[in-house]
């Protein structure tokens, strides 16, 4: 398993060692004149890319404010003399595609139709590549509700192991297209107790350990943020003190002070190696 940012959490929690970012080569370095860096995300994204949740930044954030990632970015170009530019995009849309961002949906999106510059509305890595220089994206919270199931479907849109695991699989083939673009993947998102069914918890576990472990390969132009090891710290689900509530599986602003610099950092380790 190799994750950036691994620093942050030594001083933060011991058990956390190596298991926050990849840590790999990467071609970028900081001496290039300008970094393009987009975040494709969803509600629990825009918790992280704003902060916090609380009623002042959710107003910030439709004031059109700068977000807690943006400053942090604008902080560390100022004192490091580089320009990475980082911005969010949700992914994807509501309409006409729908909001669903889960393994399916990326690999419809991105390798079924992967010939296409928009499919549905929507950038594949043919027009989103010719953009940006790290592309991070991530799964909602309901990516977590894993069933039990025989065989596998690339195909199919049900939440299984063996159907995220081939979707996964195809996805890393067309990443490995493009060498140039550095690519982060967020872990699942976790579900609180409330919200979970003990076998989605413990598929989306196994799930969690194939990604980093297996899936996830040395020398390439992939790299994890390990978010679903930040939001459980060790338990199967989010913990109570990091959701907004009981029943409701958003990270809340306690989470999302901690979570943003260290993703930050992550994407900034991406960069410069």
């Amino acid at each position: 398993m190799k994750q950036c940012g691994s620093v942050y959490w030594i001083v933060i929690w011991s058990w956390f060692l190596m298991s926050s970012c990849s840590t790999k080569s990467s071609d970028m370095s900081k001496d290039k004149k300008e970094v393009r860096i987009v975040f494709l995300h969803h509600s629990t994204g825009k918790v992280i890319w704003q902060g916090g949740n609380s009623l002042t930044t959710k107003v910030k954030g439709k004031l059109g404010m700068q977000s807690a990632v943006e400053k942090w970015f604008d902080r560390y170009n100022k004192k490091h003399a580089v320009n990475y530019l980082i911005s969010e995009q949700v992914f994807p849309k509501k309409e006409p595609y729908g909001w669903r961002n889960y393994p399916y949906d990326y690999y419809n999106i991105w390798v079924k139709n992967g010939h296409l510059d928009y499919y549905q509305e929507e950038p594949t890595l043919k027009t989103l590549t010719k953009k940006f220089d790290v592309i991070v994206l991530k799964h909602c919270f309901p990516v977590s509700k894993i069933k039990n199931g025989e065989g596998a479907d690339i195909n199919s849109d049900i939440k299984t192991l063996n159907n995220y695991k081939l979707q996964y699989e195809a996805l890393y083939r067309e990443f490995q297209k493009y060498p140039e673009t550095q690519f982060i993947l967020w872990t699942p998102a976790a579900l609180t107790q409330m919200r979970a069914e003990e076998e989605w918890a413990k598929n989306t576990a196994v799930f969690h350990q194939w990604m980093v472990k297996e899936w996830d390969k040395s020398e390439d132009n992939v790299f994890i943020w390990d978010f679903y090891a930040l939001e459980t710290e060790g338990g199967l689900y989010l913990k109570e003190e990091y959701a907004v509530g009981d029943f409701d599986s958003h990270p809340n602003s306690r989470l999302a002070q901690k979570a943003f610099p260290l993703f930050c950092q992550c994407i900034v380790d991406v960069i410069e190696n």
